[in-house]
């Protein structure tokens, strides 16, 4: 470990083993810093591994809500990930997320034309609108990706660096761009990803 990190990397790889340790046992291996907000509402699955300056909260609208993230086994994010949830989220196993990416089931707000918040009032005073995400098994997710409310990324997905998310995707498809569009599609029989 010392000839792959050097001696400062080693030692802080080593304090955030001792950190998984005591505070996630079922994890891998969580790098400090790592900051979890009301943890009581999330459930992580075996072997959860992530980068540096994580942050993970969940903001459930009563006490009573029970889960409202759940992170499968095998999950990887990298550093600086940021996952936000006030109704449900939900990664499943396998799933591989690149840095610097957010992922939430919510807004600071309402934009539509069936509920509109004003631009005058405050915007950390608007409500948490919120529709479910789902990411389903073996997703891999690239670098500064987005996913916003109300999305499903279906399983075996590849979502690719710098885009957003806004609308689901279907499975076994690598989707790109801002928003998000579909370009390839795995086909079972040849086993090759073809493009649309």
């Amino acid at each position: 470990m010392l000839k792959r990190y050097g001696l400062f990397g080693a030692l802080r790889v080593f304090l955030s083993l001792v950190y998984t340790k005591i505070f996630f046992p079922q994890a891998r291996l969580i790098r400090v810093p790592f900051d979890i907000r009301n943890r009581k509402f999330i459930r992580i699955g075996k072997d959860f591994t992530t980068g540096y300056g994580c942050r993970i909260e969940v903001f459930p609208r009563s006490e009573a809500s029970g889960t409202c993230m759940a992170i499968g086994d095998n999950v990887q994010i990298n550093d600086y990930v940021h996952i936000s949830a006030v109704e449900s989220l939900t990664i499943g196993n396998n799933v591989l997320i690149a840095s610097k990416v957010f992922i939430s089931d919510h807004n600071h707000g309402s934009y539509t034309l069936e509920s509109s918040d004003s631009p005058l009032s405050i915007p950390a005073n608007r409500p948490l609108p919120s529709k479910p995400v789902r990411i389903e098994d073996n997703v891999w997710i690239g670098e500064s990706v987005c996913v916003l409310p109300g999305v499903t990324i279906g399983a075996g997905c590849v979502i690719g660096a710098l885009s957003v998310v806004t609308r689901s995707i279907p499975p076994y498809s690598i989707a790109v761009g801002s928003p998000a569009k579909v370009v390839k599609v795995f086909n079972m029989e040849t086993q090759v990803w073809e493009s649309v």
